[in-house]
């Protein structure tokens, strides 16, 4: 039976979309607390089907799906340029396509907008009305209102009309860096993308039997179960090891390995691979906020993921990408030896104007990427790094960077990088290295 609190957020899913909500109308019609109301809200909103906006409320909005993660909504706007809903507050949940800067003539300015657009303009009351009737959003720069026919008619459309205080150039430069940090969200593979979902889930109850587990066996072939309460809660795992030489009548909860690791579902792919390479696990249970299963993840699904991710153009550059990116294979100075060369650029500066530790470990940790790829192909996953020393380098400085490897095995390499700036030892360091084989 469902917790009082995932009752209250299946009702808060169950709303329309566009309705406000508040925490005293959840706790009137849950006949709940207020405190619980409002956690429940905040869990709703992390999960992404509701939007909290300063001076508006609380709405319920469509929850996005992977592929348009990068499309914002309007709630989501007004939250990114601290605005003021003036009309249209039930058309906050809406997605907008794109955004047209209102920098021409009238006639220009309307040929570019489109339903579903959001208009950049200052206090041009006749821009607001039209664009509200090509189906528009305006969203008005300066911290100027709006004239109350305006507001009527956003109402009407249940297009939102935003003020904000922020000028035209510091509002689209806002919006355009929130799209962009959603473009590279939407490029992060999560454990809810690529799990067995519940309904292809093969599971066991704390009260089945030994006998239970090889009916599984036979009718899956699998070895491995996560083994649930009344409740669905996760309570343990049992695999083909703990089953070995044990009576069938053997309760279930009697051998299993109780409280198993856990994943969430809004853990990325590369951490619990990582996880999984370090305790030996071929499977974890996926389970939600109150450890209740929502599927299962096996280190296959993990590896055919993080492959697939790595033949896919980036979309939004990362800092990481960025730092890559400027590393070129160069020829070192013994023979046969390999060397990297890669150029200081501002943004992998400090605040003194030198390289930043994080940006050093980023291209000894990718030169010892590179150089053991050489020998085994497969990922890795950086076991244990010792920095020595570093010494300031100035930005646009060209570093060499050198990785020896000192051993290398079938699970593990042992990695030795100096870096160089104009001849001068400026960088040393050590990794141990975990190698993740492709299957």
């Amino acid at each position: 039976m469902a917790t009082k609190h995932e009752q209250i957020l299946q009702y808060i899913d169950g709303l329309p979309i566009g309705e406000k909500i508040s925490v005293r109308q959840i706790a009137k019609a849950m006949t709940v607390s207020e405190g619980t109301a409002y956690r429940a809200i905040k869990e709703a909103e992390n999960k992404g089907y509701v939007s909290t906006i300063e001076r508006v409320g609380t709405i319920r909005i469509e929850r996005k799906k992977k592929e348009n993660i990068e499309k914002l909504t309007f709630a989501e706007v007004v939250n990114i340029v601290d605005g003021q809903v003036l009309g249209g507050r039930t058309g906050l949940h809406k997605t907008l396509n794109k955004f047209v800067i209102g920098a021409m003539k009238l006639e220009a300015m309307m040929r570019y907008t489109e339903a579903g657009n959001l208009l950049i303009v200052g206090n041009r009351t006749q821009a607001h009305e039209l664009a509200l009737k090509e189906g528009a959003a305006v969203l008005i720069t300066g911290g100027f209102d709006c004239e109350d026919h305006v507001k009527k008619l956003a109402d009407k459309l249940e297009l939102p009309v935003i003020s904000t205080s922020y000028d035209t150039f510091t509002v689209a430069t806002m919006i355009n860096r929130a799209i962009y940090d959603q473009l590279i969200k939407k490029e992060i593979i999560l454990v809810e993308d690529i799990l067995t979902p519940l309904a292809d889930t093969y599971y066991l109850n704390t009260s089945d039997k030994v006998s239970n587990w090889h009916e599984l066996n036979r009718k899956t072939t699998h070895s491995r179960y996560p083994v649930v309460d009344q409740n669905m809660k996760i309570q343990g795992m049992v695999t083909s090891k703990d089953i070995l030489g044990q009576d069938w009548d053997t309760p279930i909860d009697k051998i299993m390995t109780k409280n198993p690791m856990t994943v969430n579902g809004k853990t990325s792919v590369a951490s619990t691979a990582h996880t999984m390479v370090w305790e030996g696990i071929e499977v974890l249970p996926v389970t939600d906020e109150s450890n209740r299963i929502e599927g299962i993840i096996s280190r296959q699904d993990v590896l055919k993921a993080l492959q697939m991710n790595q033949r896919q153009p980036q979309v939004g550059e990362t800092i990481d990408d960025i730092i890559t990116n400027q590393m070129v294979l160069v020829q070192g100075k013994a023979k046969g030896e390999e060397a990297y060369s890669c150029e200081v650029t501002p943004q992998m500066t400090n605040y003194l104007g030198t390289i930043s530790y994080g940006v050093f470990t980023t291209i000894v940790s990718d030169a010892a990427n590179r150089v053991l790829r050489g020998y085994k192909k497969g990922d890795l996953v950086v076991e244990n790094m010792t920095i020595y020393f570093l010494k300031p380098v100035q930005m646009e400085s060209t570093l060499e960077i050198i990785p020896k490897i000192l051993e290398v095995g079938r699970k593990f390499g042992k990695v030795d990088v100096e870096v160089f700036n104009e001849g001068v030892l400026v960088g040393k360091a050590m990794m141990m290295c975990q190698l993740i084989d492709r299957q």
